[in-house]
């Protein structure tokens, strides 16, 4: 048997009708008049409403500066001074007139106390309930973006433990409690609580929205007059807001619905989801809308969408996770059924509004 054999080098020539890779390209002119530019079959800048049924989830605003809640916070101290000194100078008037009088208004005095302590307390907790909310809806996109197993099974047991109080989330809950332990990934584990649990939610909340944007274009098809189209848009989309906000366990009080308020406004801002501009009034004309209604009732389908808009915004932003497994409801998922609903509603609507006018 021979030795090693000792290495050697071999030399590859390159293909006669390629370059080589590394070699340099020679400069050379290209001739304008000969050039020809294919354009693409989709323009881009055409297609204005690609995304306009589906606006990009909104960022948390920046929160403003603090001397507005300075300001608020000494402004209730000495309104509540003011209150305590009226009421101690009364105690003692009705005191000076007749025993029982100052009694009276003692009494008068704990009760009222009492209860302003437990509305306050309640508002207190409707607060945290919001503040929760939210802390989980950032636990559980923090939980899908490093992939935590530990933290999905804690965003899992808490979003049960919300809407436990939801019947229709029964079966979900318990689909995942057994599969809990045998999922190993922890986004995966937050999208089946979001598929199980949130999915007979997010039906119901489309049902509300719909119904609401119903009524606002009904009533804004028949009513006489732009300022009570303006009062019941605005009654029904603060009543949209509160449903689906304890629908999804948040449950505000009165601060609460405030500051939910505010953050719906926020999000629809942020996504620009407010604005009615002519390209969506072209995209309801061009679903036959105007070949079917007239104008009063296409002004009542616009202020319906619009409703929409409010009730997907305010979906957005009281859902306990956010949207991963599951689709972000858009404008075409109420488009359609608006429309005909307005269609089947036309004549009476109309010979509604003739007997208000006459």
């Amino acid at each position: 048997m021979s030795g090693p054999r000792k290495p050697a080098a071999f030399r590859i020539e390159p293909e006669s009708d390629k370059t080589p890779p590394d070699a340099p390209r020679k400069p050379r002119a290209i001739n304008a008049e000969i050039a020809i530019v294919t354009p693409a079959e989709i323009d881009v800048f055409e297609e204005t409403d690609i995304v306009a049924d589906e606006p990009p989830p909104a960022t948390p605003s920046r929160r403003g500066s603090k001397l507005g809640a300075i300001f608020l916070g000494a402004a209730g101290i000495l309104v509540s001074l003011a209150i305590g000194l009226w009421t101690d100078r009364l105690v003692r008037d009705l005191f000076q007139r007749a025993d029982w009088l100052g009694w009276l208004a003692v009494g008068v005095a704990v009760i009222a106390a009492a209860a302003l302590a437990i509305i306050l307390l309640r508002e207190m907790l409707a607060l945290r309930r919001l503040a929760s909310v939210e802390a989980l809806r950032n636990k559980a996109a923090d939980a899908m973006a490093h992939d935590d197993p530990k933290a999905a099974r804690s965003v899992a047991d808490e979003l049960s433990a919300l809407v436990a109080q939801q019947p229709e989330t029964a079966a979900g809950r318990r689909a995942l409690a057994d599969l809990r332990d045998d999922i190993i990934d922890g986004a995966d584990l937050v999208r089946l609580a979001e598929t199980e649990i949130l999915a007979p939610l997010d039906q119901r909340a489309k049902i509300l929205i719909l119904d609401a944007a119903k009524r606002v274009s009904l009533v804004t098809a028949v009513s006489p007059r732009a300022l009570v189209d303006i009062a019941y848009v605005l009654f029904e989309a603060g009543r949209l807001i509160r449903r689906l906000s304890e629908l999804y366990g948040g449950r505000p009080g009165t601060l609460g619905f405030f500051r939910l308020a505010r953050s719906v406004l926020a999000h629809l801002a942020v996504t620009g989801s407010i604005a009615v501009g002519d390209s969506f009034v072209h995209q309801i004309v061009g679903h036959g809308l105007a070949a079917r209604l007239s104008a009063k009732l296409g002004e009542g389908v616009v202020n319906g969408m619009m409703t929409a808009r409010i009730g997907i915004a305010a979906m957005e932003t009281v859902r306990p996770l956010p949207f991963a497994a599951l689709k972000r409801p858009g404008m075409a998922d109420f488009l359609s059924a608006l429309t005909s609903f307005a269609a089947r509603k036309a004549p009476k609507a109309t010979e509604a509004k003739r007997r208000t006018d006459t």
